[in-house]
């Protein structure tokens, strides 16, 4: 059975109110539609994309994520052309967010290029553009070393 893509991914914050103000922004760039907006719970769908925001359990709170612990990595948001991810970098930029990278070619599919940033809460994001189907397009050798 071949599958549709991922419908939706679910991060869990500790600063809900701070991390829903950031993600407000990103959604209304990426012209994502709010779905579902509640004192714990916020979502957004766009582009064949779904991503919630939900609050951490009081038990939890006083953690930080992680990115080389058990789970999330990273979410990576594919750009339609190029010029998208400058655009994202200048979006960020204005509104302050934590930049990890700037703009820079990729080595993980021709013409890979990329932005790495995170949400307030650390949670790693990025947008990156490959031409044509990348590593998405069926019988592509994927590149052999590990992941950063």
């Amino acid at each position: 059975m071949e599958m549709n893509g991922i419908a939706h991914i679910q991060i869990t914050v500790n600063d809900f109110e701070r991390c829903v103000s950031f993600y407000e922004k990103l959604f209304a760039f990426f012209e994502m539609k709010v779905i579902f907006s509640t004192p714990d719970f916020y979502y957004g769908v766009g582009s064949r994309t779904g991503l919630a925001v939900s609050r951490a359990a009081p038990e939890h709170r006083d953690a930080r994520f992680a990115q080389r612990r058990i789970g999330l990595h990273h979410i990576c948001f594919r750009a339609r052309e190029r010029e998208d991810v400058d655009r994202v970098h200048d979006f960020l930029r204005s509104i302050g967010a934590t930049i990890v990278h700037p703009p820079e070619d990729g080595s993980w599919a021709p013409g890979y290029y990329s932005v790495l940033f995170e949400d307030p809460d650390g949670i790693r994001l990025e947008v990156n553009h490959v031409p044509g189907q990348g590593n998405l397009a069926p019988g592509i050798e994927l590149p052999k070393r590990a992941y950063p």
